[in-house]
C-alpha cells in the first residue's frame, strides 16, 4: 500500500511539472497561475503546494537540471587546454545555440524568467546564479581571445557578444525547422558573424589603446 501511495505521489508530481512546462512554454512564465497549472495537471491548486512551495520552485524544477548540464559542458570546454581561444568560442557558440534550439519552447523560461543583472553577483534564485555563471564563461573566453586586461572593455564586449547569441536564438525560436537542419544550413553564417564581431572588437580596442 505504501509503495502504491508513493507511486501515485510521484505521478502527481510529474503531472504538475509536465503541466507547468506546457503552460510556461505556451503562455510564458509570468502569465501562468498556479490554478491554471493545477487545472492542466488535473489536481487542486492546494495539491501543488504539497510538492512545490510556489511558482518559483516549479521554475527551478524545470530549469536547474538542464542548466546544470549546459554549465558543466561549457566549463569542460573552457578548461580544455588543447583548444585555442578561437576554437573555444566557436564551440561554445555552437553548443549554446544548439542547446537553446533543442529546448526552444523553454528558452524564455530558462534564460529570462525572474532574471537578474548578469554583471552583478547573483543572490536569491539558483537559476540566476547559473545564468550568471554562463555569462562569466563568455567574459573569460573573450578576455583571453582579445588579450584584455581586467576591466578593459570586457563587460561591454561580453554584453554585445551575448546580444549576438541571443539574437540568433530568438530568430529561430518559433521556427519549425529542425535543429540539425538549422545548424547544418547556417553554422557557417553564425561563425562568420562572430568572427566579424571579434574582429570589430579587436579593432576598436586597438584604436582606444592608441588614443590613450
Amino acid at each position: 500500500m505504501a509503495a502504491k501511495k508513493e507511486q501515485r505521489s510521484e505521478e502527481t508530481k510529474r503531472s504538475i511539472i509536465s503541466a507547468a512546462e506546457k503552460l510556461f512554454g505556451e503562455k510564458g512564465y509570468e502569465a501562468v497561475t498556479i490554478r491554471e497549472i493545477a487545472k492542466e495537471a488535473g489536481c487542486s491548486h492546494t495539491t501543488i503546494y504539497i510538492y512545490f512551495q510556489d511558482k518559483e520552485a516549479l521554475l527551478h524544477a524545470l530549469s536547474i537540471p538542464m542548466l546544470l548540464q549546459l554549465n558543466a559542458a561549457l566549463d569542460t570546454l573552457a578548461a580544455d587546454a588543447f583548444l585555442s581561444a578561437d576554437e573555444k568560442l566557436r564551440r561554445m557558440n555552437e553548443r549554446f545555440i544548439r542547446f537553446c534550439l533543442d529546448h526552444r519552447s523553454m528558452y524564455t523560461l530558462f534564460f529570462e524568467a525572474k532574471s537578474a543583472r548578469s554583471d552583478e553577483p547573483a543572490s536569491g534564485l539558483e537559476v540566476n546564479r547559473l545564468r550568471n555563471h554562463m555569462f562569466n564563461i563568455i567574459i573569460q573566453l573573450l578576455k583571453t581571445n582579445l588579450n584584455l586586461s581586467e576591466g578593459e572593455q570586457i563587460l561591454s564586449c561580453s554584453r554585445i557578444y551575448s546580444y549576438m547569441l541571443r539574437g540568433i536564438i530568438s530568430t529561430y525560436t518559433h521556427s519549425e525547422e529542425s535543429v540539425d537542419s538549422i545548424m547544418s544550413r547556417l553554422s557557417p553564417s553564425f561563425d562568420d558573424a562572430f568572427e566579424a564581431l571579434i574582429f570589430g572588437f579587436g579593432r576598436q580596442i586597438n584604436e582606444r589603446r592608441a588614443d590613450s
